[in-house]
């Protein structure tokens, strides 16, 4: 898709001024951030509105709004430099189904999504504590992680649906998405083991 690899283009430009990401050059953000979006996508459950916290350089957010253009995608971002990237990108790249919002995923007024995503937000433990606010009944809570990242164990009134395994392509790593929904009468004894420890 020709947006992706502009965005691909603009990320890395603006990689060279500020600490965006990491990866550095056009060709390092395709093949570590979104073909590893594109990848995740592929094992997400179904939704409409989708919520990505912490969300940084746009990553996975922006790739899967450009995949799917019927999603309704909120973009949560502390950092105000990475946020005015956000900004910039949605409007180089005409994304009129996203919304970027600049602040902590645990103090803002929470929006109900379908889809609650958390990469390297936090600690799995405390990540889900504040991705439960953001969820819409029903909802779902996906933390991405590597393949063989050990369990945690399952705050109060969050349930484990499945662990999706995914390898992203042209030679990526094996990954894996921790699925959960809020479940606020569930018993917490007995807790099943909850999503990718550090």
């Amino acid at each position: 898709m020709p947006r992706l690899a502009e965005l691909a283009q603009l990320t890395a430009r603006w990689a060279e001024r500020m600490n965006l990401t990491g990866h550095r050059g056009a060709e390092a953000v395709i093949r570590r951030l979104v073909l590893d979006a594109l990848a995740l996508a592929s094992v997400l459950p179904r939704a409409q509105g989708v919520v990505d916290l912490g969300s940084g350089a746009g990553f996975p957010g922006l790739p899967l709004a450009i995949l799917h253009g019927e999603w309704r995608l909120t973009l949560v971002e502390a950092r105000a430099r990475r946020h005015h990237f956000q900004r910039a990108a949605i409007r180089a790249l005409g994304l009129p189904n996203v919304e970027p919002l600049l602040g902590r995923a645990e103090t803002l007024p929470a929006r109900p999504h379908d889809l609650v995503l958390a990469q390297a937000m936090a600690q799995p433990e405390q990540a889900l504590v504040w991705m439960t606010r953001w969820a819409a009944p029903g909802g779902h809570l996906v933390i991405p992680c590597r393949r063989e990242a050990p369990p945690v164990p399952l705050p109060a009134g969050i349930v484990a649906v499945a662990v999706r395994p995914y390898r992203v392509p042209l030679g990526g790593p094996e990954r894996a998405a921790w699925v959960g929904r809020p479940e606020p009468m569930r018993n917490s004894a007995g807790r099943p083991q909850g999503p990718c420890g550090s």
